[in-house]
């Protein structure tokens, strides 16, 4: 999360712009090459289960390092099949709903095995994983009420990707911050809590407008 006094809270999901330009050559060689948006977003969601199924089975401080070298690509995956999705004519109510369960279904398999690190308070890591599906929801369910989908902050999927990969860098590091865990998920809990109500209010005012 970036905070810009003159412009008030700005989020990791505000970067996404020179994100894509930077991977845009990248994506029209997977265009060439035959991949769909939804090939792509499978392949994220698949990826986040083997890697959060191996931090499950092998619960080390030294594995952590896996954590924010691949929420970067999954970052990447991400912008690239929406990239696909709107520049090729690809878009389709399948990939709809594939993107939105898979990053919801991606988070629980990449943040719940933090509950098992030495020093974890579980039920602050659980708590702080169904708010982030929480947040998505609020963000979908904007749609129903006539407003756009709302991608608001402080906490969005990109910042929780942010904030979890440092921490998971973090502790392979330095592993006696896993007894911080408290802090980190009470924190990021608070701020997912603040950022489903900066949905449904902005929502709620854009059907107003």
């Amino acid at each position: 999360m970036i905070i810009d006094a003159s412009q008030g809270i700005m989020t990791v999901y505000d970067l996404k712009p020179r994100f894509q330009a930077l991977l845009r050559p990248l994506l029209k060689r997977l265009y060439r090459a035959g991949v769909t948006a939804n090939q792509v977003t499978l392949a994220a969601l698949v990826a986040s289960i083997l890697v959060g199924g191996l931090l499950t089975v092998f619960p080390l401080a030294s594995l952590y390092l896996i954590l924010p070298i691949f929420l970067f690509i999954r970052m990447a995956l991400n912008a690239i099949d929406g990239m696909l999705a709107r520049e090729f004519n690809q878009q389709s109510k399948l990939g709809a709903l594939l993107n939105e369960t898979g990053d919801v279904l991606s988070d629980v398999a990449l943040y719940l095995p933090f509950m098992l690190l030495p020093g974890a308070t579980p039920w602050l890591v659980i708590l702080a994983v169904f708010l982030s599906a929480f947040t998505e929801f609020c963000g979908v369910l904007a749609q129903t009420i006539g407003a756009s989908r709302r991608y608001d902050g402080p906490m969005g999927k990109s910042d929780r990707a942010f904030i979890f990969g440092a921490y998971g860098l973090a502790i392979f590091i330095w592993p006696i911050l896993q007894q911080w865990s408290w802090l980190v998920f009470g924190l990021v809990s608070v701020l997912l809590i603040w950022t489903c109500l900066n949905r449904c209010r902005r929502a709620l005012a854009e059907v107003r407008s």
